[in-house]
């Protein structure tokens, strides 16, 4: 049929420019220390920031309230899913960031979707950074608000648009959002910088902060860094899924703005609760965050490692302080055989290309861990540094 036609042709053109991807099995659970597709390997991709996927007192937890509550919620929130041990953990995550209420989501997917279509829509205006993740530009282009990309972290490109689409009788909504720690980067939005503007031309600010929180503020995330309030950023997204090592997420913000997201929000309303057992999990995550601050020191201690040991390797590193570690390579075709070669030296670093990141900046991006010691780190830079001998850039 012709249909198929279309899509093996689609297919063939993403082998033929190196942009097919493929998904390892994973044969044990998170860690340092992993099993991939059968082989054993050191583990430098993952989002489990400070180590906590397979802590065993967060395990525990998980156990204990799967005897209790079951593995399923059985409903959405506003039906008859929303259980003891979900409301609890709403309010330990709004007092963790700052905020007066907090408000569970499935995922940062469905957050940042639903945050977004329930403050703008059409006539209204939402502002982006240009390198935001792609749920925050879908969430963006699905509300049927006006949609603007301004220049990365770029803040006078964002007030000359802000000035551009206000006037003193404008009435309809002006909405920023920003990534607080950028994903595929690992660079920090300059918040400050970004408060000030929204103040000065009237707009929302919304900040996903799903690799800041539990990195940066002493685990407490970007806006505690930078001593930065509710009224200063009113609108807060952070995932359980990530430094926190659960699954799931929350918006935390002002009660009036929990209240709207609970009356509009669709990805909330129309979606299953997360299993109550995860919430109980999450709440034990918090509380190994609170017992063990050294994870976050520990942390930034093998950051700084890496990045001292890649400077005197040559090797080009973004400017990054935070967990996510890119090494700019450029052509696709050589980010994959970069990733190859670290996997045939025992160590798991995936190769980015596009659309994940722009045409032309293919990268590997090395994601650092808690869990991970000092050894592991020096090995990897090892293995980086036989990697690029191996397959140099075209220039050298």
């Amino acid at each position: 049929m012709f249909y198929e036609t279309q899509l093996k042709q689609a297919l063939a053109n993403k082998k033929q420019q190196h942009l097919f991807r493929h998904r390892r099995i994973l044969g044990s659970a998170q860690g340092p220390e992993i099993d991939v597709d059968g082989q054993s390997v050191v583990n430098f991709c993952s989002n489990d920031y400070l180590g906590l996927a397979n802590h065993p007192e967060i395990i525990k937890r998980f156990q204990s309230a799967a005897d209790q509550y079951g593995v399923g919620s059985g409903a959405s929130h506003l039906v008859i899913g929303h259980s003891a041990v979900h409301h609890e953990l709403e309010e330990r995550l709004a007092d963790w960031v700052g905020a007066s209420r907090a408000l569970l989501f499935s995922s940062g997917y469905m957050a940042n979707l639903g945050v977004v279509n329930s403050l703008v829509g059409r006539g209204d205006f939402v502002y982006q950074d240009r390198l935001n993740h792609a749920s925050l530009l879908d969430a963006g282009l699905l509300s049927g608000a006006k949609f603007q990309r301004f220049f990365h972290n770029d803040v006078d490109n964002l007030v000359s648009r802000l000035k551009k689409q206000q006037s003193e009788a404008d009435d309809h909504r002006h909405l920023v959002v920003v990534d607080g720690v950028f994903s595929m980067d690992g660079d920090v939005a300059p918040l400050k910088k970004l408060v000030s503007a929204v103040n000065q031309n009237p707009a929302l600010l919304m900040v996903d902060d799903a690799h800041g929180l539990g990195v940066l503020g002493g685990g407490r995330g970007s806006l505690a860094e930078l001593e930065l309030t509710e009224k200063q950023v009113p609108i807060y997204m952070g995932t359980l899924g990530k430094a926190l090592g659960t699954s799931g997420a929350f918006v935390a913000g002002s009660e009036l703005l929990i209240e709207t997201l609970i009356q509009t929000a669709r990805t909330y309303i129309y979606t299953t609760a997360m299993p109550p057992a995860v919430a109980a999990a999450t709440l034990e995550s918090l509380e190994v965050m609170q017992r063990e601050p050294q994870r976050v020191n520990n942390l930034h201690a093998l950051i700084k490692r890496f990045r001292a040991g890649a400077t005197q390797l040559d090797l080009q590193l973004m400017d990054s302080q935070t967990a996510i570690q890119p090494l700019m390579v450029g052509d696709a075709q050589r980010a994959m055989k970069l990733s190859e070669s670290l996997l045939r030296q025992g160590f798991l670093v995936s190769g980015i290309r596009p659309p994940t990141v722009p045409a032309g900046t293919a990268r590997l991006r090395v994601t650092l861990s808690a869990a991970n010691n000092e050894s592991q780190v020096d090995q990897l830079l090892q293995a980086l540094d036989n990697a690029v001998r191996e397959f140099p850039a075209a220039s050298e």
